[in-house]
């Protein structure tokens, strides 16, 4: 009898021990099978794009490139990818943004190992899965009309470049770096600094860096 097919898992995360213990957990199912790992935004792609798996777990809080610009990348390069989010983020603006960035998966980190499972599953079989903490406000915001429930924010108005330059910034890389990063002139990056700056009316360094927190960019 011909084995049961293996749905191919990249595990996308930056703190080495969760991403080790999301391996080992998933290491003794049967059905699926780790392919290929990342602990940053941009490894993540250059991985997707190499392996096409099925299935990518994907945390938000990311270095060098946030999970919300991840998915964005990693569905263009491989559109029948399914990306699952791990993540501590209950606030309904992070849902929103993630479903709409092209996530089929909402876990938090919090939940059980037969809940992402679950969700797995689900998302193979064309399927949306959220965890039951973070549903509820969704399916209020369809029924008041399918709004979110946050109103727009200067953030929207960046432009995924501007989004990537931000982050790196954030993380307090300097121009070179994200000129390299990014492949891009250092004159570049800082014509994206200076919009950056005005359209979040951001005016230091160190404001950057406080609003790049508040929006779960980087991590304390």
């Amino acid at each position: 009898m011909a084995s049961e097919k293996r749905h191919q898992i990249v595990v996308v995360e930056d703190h080495t021990l969760f991403r080790e213990g999301l391996k080992a957990l998933l290491s003794f199912e049967p059905d699926f099978e780790i392919v290929g790992e990342a602990e940053d935004g941009l490894k993540a792609i250059q991985c997707v794009e190499r392996i096409k798996p099925d299935i990518v777990l994907l945390d938000l809080t990311m270095p060098r490139l946030n999970g919300m610009e991840a998915i964005r990348e990693l569905k263009k390069v491989s559109p029948r990818t399914k990306v699952v989010v791990l993540t501590g983020h209950k606030s309904q603006e992070f849902v929103h943004a993630t479903l709409g960035a092209g996530a089929s998966g909402y876990v938090l980190k919090d939940a059980e190992h037969a809940e992402l499972l679950l969700a797995m599953r689900s998302v193979l079989k064309d399927k949306c899965y959220l965890s039951p903490d973070v549903s509820g406000g969704v399916i209020d915001g369809y029924l008041s009309g399918g709004k979110s429930t946050t109103p727009d924010s200067p953030w929207e108005t960046l432009t995924a470049r501007e989004r990537q330059v931000f982050k790196l910034i954030a993380e307090g890389c300097k121009s070179k770096e994200i000129a390299d990063v990014l492949c891009i002139s250092e004159d570049t990056v800082a014509k994206h600094r200076t919009h950056i700056m005005s359209k979040l009316d951001l005016h230091s360094a160190s404001a950057l860096a406080a609003y790049a927190l508040k929006k779960g960019l980087i991590s304390e």
